[in-house]
C-alpha cells in the first residue's frame, strides 16, 4: 500500500510551506487526494514524482550562476554569462534569472550563492546553469549536487575548462595553506604557554 502523508509531513519532504501545497492543489499543478472525510493527503508515489523532477513549475525559476574570484575578473564573468546564454538559447531553454557572485569559491557566504540555495531548497528553482564545477562551490561540490537533484533542480555544468582559470585554483590552495599554518602556529604558541605554566608550576611545587 502507497504511503500517504499529511499536509504538512509532504509540505516538509519537498521543502515548501503548506501554503504552497494548498495552492498547487487549487492550481491543479500538484492535486492533494481527498479521504472520506474530505481531508487532503499526498503519496509517496506523489513524492518520487517529484524528486524525479516532475514537479509543479509554478513560481519555479531557470537561473544562470556565474562566479569570479575578485572584481579585477569582470570581463571573465561577462564572458561567462554570454557563453551561458549562448548554451541555454541552442537549448531552447527560458532562462529567468542571471546569478553573478564575486568571492572565493571557498566562500560559504556568498550573499547571492546563499539566496540561490535558500530559493532551491524552497521549490522556487527548476534548473541552474553553470559553466564549471568550481564556479558553483571549489570543493564539495557532489554533495550540493546532490542536495539540488533531490529538491527538483537541474543542475547543469557545461565543464568549460577555458571558463575556470587556474590562477583561481592556486589562490584557493594558498588560502587553504595559510589558514592550516596558521592554525599549527597558533598550535605551537599555545603548546608554548602551557608548557611556561607547567614550568612555572613545577618551580611554585619546588618552593
Amino acid at each position: 500500500m502507497d504511503k500517504h502523508y499529511k499536509p504538512h509531513e509532504f509540505a516538509q519532504l519537498v521543502a515548501v510551506s503548506v501554503k504552497t501545497l494548498q495552492r498547487w492543489d487549487t492550481l491543479g499543478r500538484l492535486k492533494a487526494h481527498r479521504s472520506p472525510s474530505n481531508r487532503r493527503y499526498y503519496t509517496h508515489q506523489q513524492h518520487l514524482t517529484y524528486l524525479g523532477g516532475n514537479a509543479p513549475s509554478a513560481d519555479r525559476y531557470a537561473v544562470i550562476y556565474a562566479r569570479v574570484s575578485n572584481r579585477a575578473q569582470k570581463d571573465d564573468l561577462a564572458n561567462q554569462v554570454q557563453f551561458l546564454r549562448e548554451f541555454a538559447n541552442a537549448r531552447g531553454w527560458i532562462i529567468d534569472q542571471v546569478i553573478e557572485d564575486i568571492g572565493s569559491g571557498l566562500n560559504y557566504r556568498r550573499k547571492h550563492w546563499n539566496t540561490l540555495l535558500t530559493d532551491a531548497l524552497n521549490g522556487k528553482v527548476s534548473r541552474v546553469v553553470v559553466a564549471h564545477n568550481d564556479r558553483f562551490i571549489r570543493f564539495g561540490f557532489e554533495w550540493f549536487a546532490e542536495l539540488l537533484k533531490n529538491h527538483g533542480v537541474d543542475l547543469v555544468v557545461v565543464h568549460n575548462e577555458h571558463l575556470s582559470p587556474q590562477e583561481e585554483l592556486v589562490q584557493d590552495l594558498v588560502s587553504i595553506i595559510h589558514v592550516f599554518s596558521s592554525r599549527i602556529d597558533g598550535l605551537r604558541k599555545y603548546k608554548a604557554t602551557i608548557k611556561g605554566d607547567l614550568d612555572v608550576k613545577s618551580v611554585s611545587d619546588g618552593d
